[in-house]
């Protein structure tokens, strides 16, 4: 009886030795694994949060928005400043919607050829610039006839609302005694425009009938004629 309790005591301890063992060994696991998961979150790892730390991180909310308005306020001042020095450096042109053209005949006694001068008003309300030749065509019952130019230097001008500035337009007088080819009006394009004003012939009823008529009308640049007279 004696052998029997010494054994059952021992088998007790030896049960709760193994017992002991197997709970140690679960609470380290238990414990590593706890400070896995803290390695793992301090480290911003794959977990959600450190990928949205990550997230906002790369797309900078702040610096981004930063950026954006720096960059737009760049913009705006550098097309705000060159708006305003093309507007200070450069005039508008003079077109025909701007001007008031008129044509009166200039022809004096004793020319061999006779003259227009067409006179371009401006009425804009504000100055424009102006130089060059004007487009001419002289319309008759028979077609147009395009003037051509004389090749004189134009030189560049401007006109303040409400100045004029004038051209010569130069023809050959009908002096055949023939019944010729009757003008009808005048058509003028300013330059650098496409827009046509037609104004009253005031010159000669007539042109001669001739080839050489056409290679006779001319147009001289714009100034080329002064007040009530054409070069």
């Amino acid at each position: 009886m004696r052998f029997t309790k010494v054994t059952f005591a021992v088998l007790a301890a030896a049960a709760s030795l193994s017992l002991t063992a197997c709970n140690g060994d679960d609470v380290t696991a238990q414990g590593d694994s706890s400070a896995d998961s803290s390695e793992s979150s301090s480290n911003g790892g794959s977990g959600s949060g450190g990928s949205e730390q990550g997230a906002d991180k790369g797309s900078g909310g702040e610096d981004s928005a930063g950026k954006d308005s720096a960059g737009q306020a760049s913009g705006g001042q550098s097309a705000s400043a060159g708006a305003g020095a093309d507007a200070d450096s450069k005039l508008g042109k003079c077109r025909a919607d701007d001007l008031d053209i008129t044509a009166q005949d200039s022809t004096i006694d004793g020319d061999p050829d006779g003259s227009v001068a067409v006179t371009l008003t401006n009425g804009s309300g504000k100055e424009c610039a102006i130089s060059g030749y004007a487009g001419v065509d002289l319309k008759t019952k028979e077609g147009s006839l395009s003037a051509k130019r004389t090749g004189e230097q134009a030189t560049p001008g401007t006109l303040k609302d409400g100045e004029s500035v004038s051209f010569g337009v130069n023809y050959p007088l009908n002096d055949t005694g023939g019944s010729g080819v009757t003008v009808t009006s005048l058509v003028v394009t300013p330059p650098d425009d496409t827009k046509s004003v037609t104004v009253e012939w005031p010159g000669a009823k007539t042109l001669p009938a001739s080839d050489s008529t056409v290679s006779s009308v001319k147009v001289g640049p714009i100034g080329s004629a002064g007040q009530g007279g054409a070069n």
